[in-house]
């Protein structure tokens, strides 16, 4: 039998002392950012974040008042980046305060958009679709992590679906599950866009993930408002301009699937921008001939209905090679901005984003770093553009790194911090941008 004694000191010291020392565990774990650790989720408090939507040649945002259930839109403007390793770096706990730090530091320079992979196709230890429709529970709770992450810093994210690239198992990786369960796969590459088993496998992936339960929130990947767009596929190209009907096909059938099962959220392609072969009045403005051979088009691809807005990205340095000079690379991404600002506010009547910008950091004779020079021709357009409250709706630069991070990087990577004088111009734009919001949501 308990005693009296033992009963009032179990009421009176040991019950107030656990209430105590759990409120400051709590409070620990709220405010320390570099705690990591994944507390049940009924303890979870997340800030309240509007979706975006857009209206016509603008983004906005949909505040809810659930007090007087009233709704308020807010005119948006992006200044972004790309982090394409997110998810990976958050499978570990040991690594994930670098994620934590990336989006930190991102909120601390005014940016709002990250751009990042949600796919790594293969059969590795830190693949998150390890065969189709078999998933890496550790991995999904990486991604599960960043999504909570972003959220707790204003980050809203562009979460990119497949690659059409090698890296991370790619379209290639269906081909090849395909093939090894016994389909007869055409050996082209565009395969994946006409193959109705690998069309299948992709299905089934975009499913799991847009329908996802977060392990750490208990929100729906669909109810999700951290979430700013889906992206189908990751810089889409074919091997012919033959198969340029075959991509349009799967564009619109896919960008209806996500559709029907989310529509609270946009849905973008993920196009580079280049212009096809029958578009000869603007075939001129692509960086080479080349480009109008990949059975791409800004403007057929982007028009499809259920395209919410278009993409575009930009690396003369990469795109343009031989002997040409620094300003012919200049006045080709002068145009090529301005074209696809001009497009998709007269043609397409949707916001375009330039979802990866990337610029070496070699210096130039006059002591002007290539980055800033180039960047800064970005930013004016898109400032221009948005003080005309015309398409261009904001870009991300690629990409960004934290220190440790640098294995992730290429020759357009950098540590924002560690390059002040491209720190401040990237933090200047958004201010420029969010001041254009203010004064819009003001009027």
């Amino acid at each position: 039998k308990i005693s009296q004694m033992d009963t009032q000191w179990r009421d009176k010291k040991l019950y107030p002392a656990l209430g105590i020392f759990t409120i400051f565990f709590l409070l620990y774990l709220s405010f320390n950012d570099n705690f990591n650790f994944t507390f049940p989720q009924i303890f979870l408090r997340q800030p309240y974040m509007g979706f975006v939507g857009v209206n016509e040649t603008r983004f906005f945002i949909k505040n809810e008042n659930p007090k007087t259930q009233s709704l308020t839109f807010q005119e948006l403007y992006i200044n972004g980046w790309n982090s394409y390793w997110l998810m990976e770096e958050s499978v570990w706990v040991s690594s994930r305060f670098r994620v934590s730090k990336m989006l930190k530091r991102g909120a601390e320079m005014g940016l709002s958009v990250c751009r990042t992979w949600a796919f790594s196709d293969g059969g590795g230890p830190n693949d998150l679709q390890l065969l189709p429709g078999v998933f890496n529970e550790r991995v999904f709770k990486g991604l599960d992590f960043v999504i909570v992450e972003a959220r707790k810093h204003n980050i809203r994210l562009i979460l990119s679906l497949v690659n059409n690239l090698k890296a991370y198992g790619g379209t290639a990786q269906y081909m090849r599950w395909a093939r090894e369960a016994g389909t007869n796969v055409s050996s082209s590459r565009d395969a994946f866009f006409t193959n109705p088993t690998v069309k299948a496998y992709y299905k089934s992936f975009v499913k799991a993930i847009v329908t996802r339960k977060n392990s750490i929130s208990g929100v729906k990947y669909s109810e999700e408002p951290a979430i700013f767009a889906w992206e189908l596929i990751n810089e889409p190209r074919c091997e012919s301009s033959s198969s340029a009907a075959a991509l349009q096909a799967w564009i619109a059938e896919m960008a209806g699937f996500v559709k029907s099962l989310d529509q609270k959220h946009l849905v973008t392609i993920g196009l580079e921008g280049f212009y096809g072969v029958e578009k000869a009045g603007n075939v001129g403005l692509n960086p080479g001939k080349w480009a109008a051979s990949l059975g791409v088009d800004f403007i057929e691809n982007s028009a499809i209905e259920n395209i919410d807005f278009t993409s575009v990205h930009a690396y003369p340095h990469s795109w343009i090679k031989g002997g040409v000079n620094s300003d012919a690379r200049v006045d080709f991404l002068s145009h090529w901005v301005d074209s696809h600002i001009n497009e998709a506010e007269k043609i397409l009547k949707k916001p375009v984003l330039f979802t990866e910008v990337g610029f070496p950091s070699s210096i130039q004779k006059n002591g002007l770093y290539d980055r800033n020079i180039f960047l800064k021709i970005v930013y004016d357009k898109i400032y221009e553009s948005a003080k005309k409250k015309r398409a261009g709706a904001g870009a991300l630069v690629w990409q960004l790194l934290v220190e440790g991070m640098e294995r992730y990087g290429d020759q357009f990577s950098f540590i924002a911090w560690k390059h002040p004088s491209t720190y401040k111009l990237m933090v200047e734009q958004s201010c420029r941008l969010l001041n254009i919001s203010c004064l819009a949501n003001a009027s």
